[in-house]
């Protein structure tokens, strides 16, 4: 059964039940503003699409400390920015080498395709080690943890928003030529936790109470205590990433196997909120299927559009042009500029995402996946268990058992190979390695 007819379970239209009855005049107020939002997605899809990679802001990281007011606002409301510069060409080369020898050297590591692997389970090779602790990797992720704030002017106990956690993840070094289908647009960091776990939910309340243009995606309050993986599905992230991110080993641009999003995080969390509540009253392939005299307030279905199961627990959202047509996503997914060895590029934790699926390149495209993560308790309790993993060479905690554990490759990454005091506390290794 395809994505888009799944059927999800039937106690769903509870949660539906439950928002609509946690806010007064619900169904006209959404509707005001779902009106409102399918106005504002026409015009500024529209300009997405004429601007295509430029669209995306670039800054140079030495920059970011000067960057003006309407830089950053600009960056804050596309979710999105590259940043240039970060590491020194020659030193991010210098991984990708040290990565393709230790792959060479240990031919058992598990990754896809089987038969040509180019998206590794690995997340503590020397390379990867020292990428996560270098000290302008961990500067860059501070920058992008203060873009966040507390809305009410609530102190956060145990918060740092200038303490940056080293979250452990994976690397691809994808080949010219093939076909990548394993990530189509989706969104990372909960699925129907966004609507079930009451206290997520309040991240979108200015949405569902009808007053979307007052969302603010970097309101930190009820990031902290959301619970992100209700169902402990792997590959689920469980700590809070203010943005998810890679940092470049190659050259790589549009067409070349890159990362693609959609650049507007206030209006996608908008519509993607919204969308459950809400169903067409046309065919796709009527006059106007888009207008929003052609939609009505409908809660009596439990399909959460994008959500569907999975493992155990249930996977997206994964907007789709059929689901969300209002995105239209076939051509706003935006490849995000050339990059060179030792630029970042990084998206907020709720923008919607993906990887071109054709690489028409002459050169491998090659990534290490570092995001940013700030000190909060529960980020903090994660760094520790992961600290065990990174010890062990296990797999961390988010993600799942391989057959292979690093523990006994060639060439795997120990403590002494992190940089710095900043890098150590970021892996929560406190204690000094001589």
């Amino acid at each position: 059964m395809s994505l888009e007819t799944e059927n999800l379970p039937s106690r769903f239209v509870e949660i539906k039940r439950e928002i609509v009855a946690s806010h007064p005049d619900f169904q006209q107020r959404l509707t005001n503003a779902w009106v409102d939002v399918l106005e504002q997605l026409d015009e500024r899809t529209n300009r997405i699409i004429r601007r295509g990679p430029s669209y995306i802001p670039q800054v140079n990281f030495k920059d970011l400390g000067n960057l003006k007011p309407e830089q950053i606002d600009d960056i804050k409301r596309k979710g999105s920015v590259v940043i240039k510069d970060v590491v020194d060409d020659t030193e991010a080369m210098s991984w990708k080498t040290s990565l393709d020898e230790f792959v060479k050297s240990n031919p058992n590591v598990d990754g896809f395709p089987s038969n040509d692997k180019q998206f590794f389970e690995l997340y503590w090779t020397k390379a990867q080690v020292m990428a996560r602790s270098h000290p302008n990797v961990l500067a860059a992720s501070s920058w992008l943890n203060n873009l966040y704030h507390v809305k009410s002017g609530v102190k956060l106990d145990g918060v740092d928003l200038s303490v940056s956690l080293s979250y452990a993840d994976r690397f691809r070094i994808r080949h010219p030529g093939g076909y990548w289908d394993r990530h189509p647009p989706h969104v990372d960091g909960g699925s129907i936790e966004r609507w079930e776990d009451p206290i997520f939910r309040t991240c979108f309340a200015d949405i569902l109470n009808g007053n979307w243009r007052q969302h603010d995606p970097y309101d930190l309050e009820g990031r902290l205590d959301a619970r992100t993986s209700l169902y402990g599905r792997p590959n689920q992230s469980t700590v809070f990433r203010t943005f998810q991110g890679w940092l470049a080993m190659s050259e790589t641009a549009p067409s070349q196997g890159t990362l693609k999003v959609f650049p507007d995080v206030l209006l996608s969390n908008a519509y993607i909120m919204m969308r459950p509540f809400f169903r067409p009253v046309v065919s796709s392939h009527s006059q106007n299927p888009l207008d929003a005299k052609n939609w009505e307030y409908d809660i009596s279905s439990p399909e959460f559009q994008g959500i569907y199961a999975t493992g155990g627990g249930f996977a997206g959202p994964r907007p789709t042009p059929t689901l969300h047509p209002h995105l239209k996503l076939d051509k706003t997914m935006t490849s995000v500029p050339a990059v060179s060895p030792g630029d970042m590029v990084f998206w907020h934790c709720d923008v919607i995402h993906a990887v071109e699926e054709e690489h028409t390149g002459d050169g491998d495209s090659a990534v290490l996946y570092i995001p940013a993560v700030p000190l909060t308790p529960q980020n903090a309790e994660y760094v520790q268990n992961q600290r065990e993993c990174f010890l062990q060479g296990k797999a961390p905690p988010d993600f799942p058992r391989v057959q292979h554990p690093e523990g006994s490759f060639i060439g795997i990454g120990k403590q002494e190979d992190v940089v710095g005091r900043l890098g150590r506390e970021a892996m929560g290794l406190y204690v000094e390695v001589a």
